[in-house]
């Protein structure tokens, strides 16, 4: 009688774990349309023709003078390095193809601010950037309040520009 008591217990616990568990409905997230959007057929995160991250790695300024460049990210479309001194990150370096994102043009539009001819930004406390051939945004973000304005400005001409203004 015991044996058929805890069956039947463990039967009914069971059947109502799974009833609930086929029952219950998730409330949609603000990010299931989100999701659904950008997962659906036709949708690119990344321009096909967006060049790839690989292809931007010689035009970053080079190591040297205490100063390490370290590759850190490349995808198509983008590549990311850190710029350390002294073994201490101290910036991000990136190079990005904004065929993914041409309203990005517009920041540069009223630019009087050029570094090696082309219009430079601030962007926030912390960073820098440069439009190349209206199609690449070089950009440096400062990791090291020490590392200022006019370091990211002296090191954004360290980037090979006008040889990324002729990349196709």
């Amino acid at each position: 009688m015991i044996g058929l008591r805890k069956f039947l217990v463990a039967f009914f616990l069971t059947s109502c774990l799974l009833l609930t568990s086929c029952t219950a409905q998730k409330a949609p997230s603000s990010f299931d349309g989100a999701q659904q959007n950008s997962t659906s057929k036709g949708a690119t995160a990344v321009v096909d023709s967006s060049q790839s991250g690989g292809a931007f790695n010689r035009y970053f300024p080079d190591s040297g003078s205490g100063y390490e460049r370290i590759y850190s990210q490349e995808k198509k479309g983008f590549a990311q390095a850190k710029l350390k001194k002294d073994g201490e990150e101290i910036a991000i370096l990136s190079i990005s193809d904004i065929l993914n994102n041409p309203s990005t043009v517009d920041k540069y539009q009223d630019s009087a601010n050029k570094i090696n001819g082309f219009p430079a930004v601030s962007q926030g406390k912390s960073g820098t950037a440069v439009l190349v051939a209206d199609r690449y945004q070089v950009k440096i973000r400062s990791k090291d309040s020490e590392f200022t304005e006019s370091d990211r400005q002296e090191w954004l001409g360290k980037f090979d520009l006008r040889g990324l203004s002729k990349l196709k």
